[in-house]
C-alpha cells in the first residue's frame, strides 16, 4: 500500500465482510435533512466485471448538492444554495435531466481500497488503493454521451463503508498523498482539465478563471499553469494569497465592478483569450466582454445563477466560440491519475468529517469560505 493511505494490506474474503454498512442515504430531494445516516444498510455484491471498494475518503461536489436539491430542474433558474430551490421538480432532478432513483447513496470522488472481485475482473486490481473515474459508460459505446450516467447519481456512490464499481472505472493510483487529499481530485480535476481540453488551452492562452478559490477553480489554476498559460483568477479577496499560491499570475475580486479595467491594471490589458467559467449569474456580461476577437468561453457550473443576460452581437460579431463541459471522452481521468502519481498536481483540501456528519459538511462546502475542497472519512487518521 502507499505511505499515504489508512488501509492495513491485508484483505478480507468475501466471507468475512460484514453483511451491512453505514451510509448516507438521500431519501427524497430538498433541503439536508433528507440525508439520512443509517449503521444498517445492505452492503452491495460485486456483479461480473466489479470491484467491491472499502471507501477510505469521498469528496464533495456541487453535482451532489445539486442533484439533492433538485437544481438541475429546467423550472429553477436561481443560484445554487443548498436548500431547495422554488421550480424544483422531481421528473427532472438529476444532472441530465432525468428522475434520480431514491434512496441513493450520493458520493462521486471515491478513494478506497479493492476488497473483493467479481467475476471477470483483474485480479491485480485486489488490494489496490484506487480512484474512481465517476463517468458511467457504455462500454460498448463509451463516447456516446446520452449513454453515460454519474456515480452517486445514476448509481450508489461513495458516502458508504463500501461502494461497488465497473472495473474499468477504477484507477490504481501509487502516491504517498492521503485518503483524504486523494478524494478531492476527481469531479473538481476532472472538469478543470475537460474544460481546458474543450477550450484547447495551451501556452500562448491568457485564462480567466471564475470562482477560483473552489474546488474546479483552484483545479483550473493549477491545471491552466501546468499547460504554460498566464492565468487570471477571480476570488473572495479573503482567499486571495491561497490561490496566488496555487499559481495564479494575477488574484482578482470575484465580481470587479469594471473587469476590464481591473485586467488593464493587473495583467497589463483588457482582454483575455479564454474565459473558464463555473460562475454564471450577474457577472457573465462581463467576462464574455472581456474575451479578445476569436476567443473562448468554456462553461462547467452556473452556481451564482444559470440563467444571464445574452447578446448575441457580443458573440457573432466577435467570432467567439463557446463550449459547455460535462461529459469527457474516455482517456481523461486516465491522464489526470498520471498527473497526480508525477506530482504535476497538488490537491487542495480545506477540511475533513466523519462520514456521519456528512450534513455539516455540505454546509460548510456551500458556505464556499474554504478553499479547494472538503472530504468525508470513513476511518480515523
Amino acid at each position: 500500500m502507499s505511505a499515504g493511505s489508512t488501509f492495513s494490506p491485508s484483505i478480507a474474503g468475501p466471507s468475512e465482510l460484514p453483511g451491512a454498512m453505514r451510509a448516507v442515504v438521500l431519501t427524497a430531494h430538498g433541503g439536508l435533512d433528507h440525508l439520512s445516516f443509517r449503521e444498517d444498510w445492505p452492503r452491495p455484491f460485486p456483479g461480473i466485471g466489479q470491484v467491491l471498494i472499502q471507501v477510505a475518503a469521498c469528496g464533495l461536489n456541487n453535482t451532489d448538492v445539486n442533484t439533492r436539491t433538485g437544481w438541475y430542474s429546467a423550472g429553477v433558474s436561481g443560484g445554487t444554495t443548498g436548500d431547495a430551490p422554488q421550480g424544483a421538480g422531481d421528473a427532472d432532478a438529476a444532472w441530465g435531466g432525468k428522475p434520480v432513483a431514491l434512496p441513493r447513496i450520493q458520493g462521486a470522488d471515491v478513494c478506497g481500497q479493492v476488497v473483493s472481485l467479481g467475476r471477470g475482473c483483474d485480479v491485480s486490481l485486489l488490494g489496490k488503493r484506487v480512484l474512481v473515474d465517476p463517468w458511467l459508460r457504455d462500454w460498448s459505446d463509451p463516447l456516446d454521451r446520452e449513454k453515460c450516467g454519474y456515480f452517486g447519481s445514476e448509481c450508489d456512490g461513495g458516502f458508504a463503508d463500501y461502494t461497488i464499481a465497473d472495473a474499468r472505472n477504477v484507477h490504481a493510483v501509487d502516491s504517498d498523498l492521503s485518503d483524504a487529499e486523494l478524494a478531492t481530485f476527481a469531479t473538481s480535476y476532472l472538469t478543470a482539465e475537460y474544460m481546458l481540453n474543450r477550450a484547447e488551452v495551451g501556452s500562448s492562452d491568457c485564462v480567466l478563471i471564475s470562482g477560483a478559490s473552489g474546488g474546479v477553480g483552484s483545479a483550473l489554476v493549477q491545471l491552466a499553469r501546468r499547460r504554460g498559460a498566464e492565468t487570471v483568477a477571480l476570488c473572495g479577496e479573503d482567499k486571495a494569497a491561497t490561490v496566488k499560491a496555487l499559481g495564479a499570475d494575477h488574484v482578482l475580486p470575484r465580481g470587479p465592478e469594471d473587469l476590464k479595467a481591473a485586467l488593464k491594471e493587473v495583467a497589463g490589458t483588457e482582454e483575455v483569450t479564454v474565459a473558464a467559467d463555473v460562475v454564471g449569474g450577474p457577472i457573465w456580461p462581463q467576462l464574455i466582454a472581456a474575451l479578445a476577437r476569436g476567443g473562448r468561453y468554456v462553461c462547467a457550473g452556473a452556481i451564482a445563477g444559470p440563467v444571464v443576460r445574452f447578446d448575441l452581437r457580443a458573440f457573432y460579431l466577435r467570432d467567439l466560440v463557446f463550449a459547455g463541459a460535462t461529459v469527457p471522452p474516455p482517456g481523461v481521468f486516465t491522464d489526470l491519475v498520471g498527473y497526480i502519481e508525477r506530482g504535476e498536481i497538488k490537491p487542495v483540501l480545506a477540511a475533513t468529517y466523519p462520514l456521519q456528519e456528512l450534513a455539516a459538511a455540505q454546509q460548510a462546502f456551500i458556505a464556499k469560505r474554504h478553499v479547494g475542497n472538503i472530504a468525508v472519512m470513513m476511518t480515523e487518521g
